[in-house]
């Protein structure tokens, strides 16, 4: 099975970008202590994973999961705020939840979008 160059680079987009919130999550004490560009890389690489992941058959499974991922994301971090974040490992958590949300919101949106596109054959 041969596999084309453009969803090899989505691919590696996407790995790049888990790894990068997973490391950004548990090295840094606060999100807000990251730095605009940490962030910046990790949306640009979520539009990357959105544009280059997806074809018209595997774009509802992937809408499916990254909406998943997105509400844990979101409700996990809002439901750890009740943990004192003194514990490193909560505070850990909260930060991967909130760079794994970083990375997935673009790609979500842009997979939605063309999704949406697609169905209305423009």
């Amino acid at each position: 099975m041969v596999r084309s160059k453009e969803n090899l680079w989505g691919a590696y987009a996407f790995l790049i970008g888990v790894v990068l919130a997973v490391m950004l999550g548990l090295f840094n004490k606060s999100l807000e202590s990251a730095g605009g560009l940490f962030y910046s890389a990790l949306v640009l690489i979520g539009l990357v994973v959105g544009i280059m992941n997806t074809s018209d058959k595997n774009s509802q499974v992937f809408l499916l999961a990254s909406l998943s991922i997105v509400l844990v994301g979101a409700l996990g971090v809002d439901a750890l705020k009740y943990i004192p974040t003194n514990n490193y490992v909560v505070a850990s958590l909260r930060n991967v939840l909130g760079s794994l949300s970083l990375l997935f919101i673009p790609s979500t949106i842009v997979v939605a979008l063309k999704t949406v596109f697609s169905m209305a054959k423009i």
